[in-house]
């Protein structure tokens, strides 16, 4: 399997996936009233599609999951302070984390999901706008051989204490960091990833490998999907696509 989304839940997913896709310079997808997608392409690296879906309220849960956004590789490459500026521009606000004097700069996109802004970093060298997806995670070493197994990503050099990179060594950083505070089991991360199983994988081998790892299967309530819901040893929620029909 490989993983293939990174979805938001928007109140209005027309603006935040416009306000998204004009911050990355993604290739859209789908633009409908109640849905939005669109493509993140890294020459010689992976693709991510980011989904903006509905719900009927502003998620209440803290971000356990944001964007890092590479200072040096915007749309139109720009400084960072002039990134923020087009940012700001287009519909992010600043936003106070508590984080004090730190070489980023904290915004909120126009649903109040905050994300950074970074100065340069070699480790983020080749990464694309998006330079890294922190994920919070209660045991950072399981949580991370879990993502590790299932997409195939492999060791990057990172500041957090654990990082994934897809195989050609360009796209963001999917970095694991020490949780703020523990998940609530009743709420749902109001971003997640998606994974795609490859032709020929099985959904029930799939779903095996996942509570191998530590994950187990998870019941939203949502009634009958195409796809199953799971989450990782740390918590965070994970859909498992089935295979492409060709």
């Amino acid at each position: 399997m490989y993983l293939e989304n990174l979805v938001f839940d928007a109140v209005d997913p027309q603006r935040l996936g416009h306000f998204w896709a004009g911050a990355l310079g993604l290739i859209p997808l789908t633009d409908e009233p109640d849905c939005f997608e669109g493509r993140l392409h890294v020459p010689n690296g992976p693709e991510l599609d980011l989904c903006f879906q509905p719900v009927s309220a502003p998620p209440a849960e803290p971000l356990r999951l944001h964007l890092d956004l590479n200072g040096t590789e915007a749309v139109a490459p720009t400084p960072g302070a002039e990134q923020v500026d087009r940012l700001l521009s287009s519909g992010a606000q600043r936003c106070d984390l508590g984080q004090g004097a730190v070489p980023w700069t904290v915004l909120q996109d126009p649903e109040s999901n905050p994300f950074c802004v970074l100065d340069p970093r070699p480790e983020y060298a080749g990464s694309g706008p998006i330079a890294a997806l922190p994920l919070q995670a209660h045991d950072v070493e399981l949580t991370a051989e879990f993502w590790h197994r299932l997409t195939g990503w492999v060791e990057a050099a990172s500041r957090a204490p654990r990082a994934l990179r897809h195989p050609s060594g360009r796209g963001p950083l999917l970095e694991f960091v020490p949780e703020s505070r523990p998940k609530s089991r009743f709420a749902k991360n109001r971003m997640h990833l998606d994974l795609r199983l490859e032709l020929g994988d099985d959904m029930e081998a799939a779903a095996s490998l996942i509570k191998k790892l530590g994950g187990h299967e998870y019941d939203g309530g949502w009634g009958e999907l195409p796809w199953r819901t799971f989450r990782d040893p740390s918590g965070n929620e994970i859909c498992v696509l089935p295979a492409p029909k060709s």
